[in-house]
C-alpha cells in the first residue's frame, strides 16, 4: 500500500528530475551553440571581409578621386560618374556609349542564359533521370568538368584552328560544296562570342540544376504517371517546379559571370566587341583608375539589380 502510494512521488521526482536535466542540457546546447557557430564561421567571414568587402570598399572610395594623366588625387569628386553617363541623358531616344555598352553586354547575357539553361538542364535531366547507377553518373559528370582541366586562355585559342577564314568547319564545308567561300562570321564576331561564353560556362548551370534533381523524391513522380500524366506534365508540372532553385542558382552563377567577362568577349570578338569588362579593363591599362573604379561600382550594382529581380521571381530560402 505504501509502496503504491508512493509510486506516484517518485515518478513526479523522476520527471521533475529529468526536466530539470533537459533544460540543464538545453541551456548548455544553447550556451554552447552561441560561441561554437561565431568561431566555425569566424574563418570565412575574415577571408569575406579581407578579399571581398574592404577590396569593394576600396574600389568605392577610389570612384570618388580625381585624377589626371599623370597622378592620381585623393579626393571627393562625382566627376567620374559623371563622365561614365557623359551624354546619355542629352541623347535620349538614342543610346549613348555606356548604354550601348551595357546593351551589348547584356545581349550576350540575354543569350548565354539561355543557352546554357537549355543545354544544362538537358544534361542534368539526363544524368540523373536516365542515369541509373552512381559510378556512371559520377563518371559522365567528370567528363563535363575536361574543360576546366585548362586554363580560359588556351580553351579559347583552340577555337580559332576550328572557326577561322582557314579554320577546319571552313574546309569541311567548302569541300563537302555547302558553302563556295569562307564564312566569316565564324570567328570574330557575335556568335564566336556567344559560343565560347556558353562552352565555358555551361557546367555552372549542370551542377546547381543536377543537385536540385537528386534530391526529387522519385515517389512523386511515379505517381504523377500513375495519375495519367503524360511525360510532358509531369516534366513541366512536378519536375520543373522542383528544380527552380537550382535553376536559380545556376541563373546567377551565369549572369554574374558572363556580365563582367571581357577576356572571352576580346579573344573571341578580335577585340571589336564593345563590352563592360572591357571598358574596364582598357581604362585600368591605362591607370585611369578613378573612373575605372565608378564604371565598376555601376556594373556592380546593375549586377545587383539583376539578381534581386532573379530572388524576386523564386524565394529561394523557402525552396531550400
Amino acid at each position: 500500500m505504501t509502496d503504491t502510494m508512493d509510486a506516484p512521488a517518485r515518478t513526479g521526482a523522476s520527471n521533475a528530475e529529468k526536466g530539470a536535466s533537459r533544460a540543464t542540457d538545453k541551456q548548455r546546447t544553447s550556451w554552447t551553440a552561441w560561441w561554437v557557430a561565431y568561431a566555425q564561421a569566424a574563418p570565412m567571414a575574415l577571408v569575406f571581409l579581407l578579399f571581398f568587402i574592404l577590396p569593394l570598399l576600396a574600389t568605392f572610395v577610389v570612384s570618388f578621386w580625381n585624377y589626371t594623366e599623370y597622378s592620381i588625387e585623393p579626393a571627393f569628386v562625382t566627376t567620374n560618374y559623371q563622365d561614365v553617363f557623359y551624354g546619355c541623358v542629352a541623347r535620349l531616344p538614342g543610346l549613348c556609349t555606356t548604354f550601348a555598352t551595357y546593351l551589348s553586354t547584356l545581349k550576350f547575357v540575354a543569350i548565354v542564359w539561355a543557352a546554357t539553361l537549355a543545354i544544362g538542364f538537358t544534361i542534368a535531366y539526363f544524368l540523373a533521370f536516365h542515369v541509373r547507377t552512381l559510378p556512371m553518373q559520377i563518371a559522365l559528370f567528370m567528363v563535363c568538368t575536361i574543360p576546366f582541366w585548362t586554363s580560359n586562355v588556351i580553351r579559347m585559342i583552340s577555337w580559332i584552328p576550328l572557326l577561322g577564314r582557314n579554320g577546319l568547319v571552313n574546309e569541311i564545308l567548302l569541300s563537302v560544296g555547302l558553302i563556295s567561300s569562307p564564312l566569316e562570321w565564324l570567328l570574330y564576331s557575335d556568335f564566336a562570342v556567344a559560343l565560347a561564353l556558353v562552352h565555358l560556362y555551361t557546367l555552372f548551370m549542370v551542377v546547381p540544376i543536377f543537385n536540385s534533381m537528386m534530391r526529387i523524391d522519385r515517389s512523386l513522380i511515379e505517381a504523377a504517371y500513375d495519375g495519367g500524366a503524360s511525360g510532358w506534365q509531369t516534366l513541366t508540372n512536378v519536375i520543373i517546379p522542383l528544380v527552380k532553385p537550382g535553376i536559380l542558382i545556376g541563373s546567377i552563377f551565369v549572369v554574374t559571370i558572363v556580365t563582367g567577362d571581357y577576356l572571352t568577349i576580346g579573344i573571341m570578338g578580335g577585340q571589336q566587341i564593345a563590352s563592360v569588362g572591357k571598358v574596364i579593363q582598357t581604362q585600368i591599362n591605362f591607370l585611369q583608375f578613378p573612373i575605372a573604379a565608378a564604371n565598376a561600382i555601376v556594373l556592380l550594382a546593375v549586377v545587383l539589380l539583376t539578381i534581386w529581380g532573379m530572388l524576386r521571381l523564386v524565394d529561394i530560402r523557402k525552396e531550400l
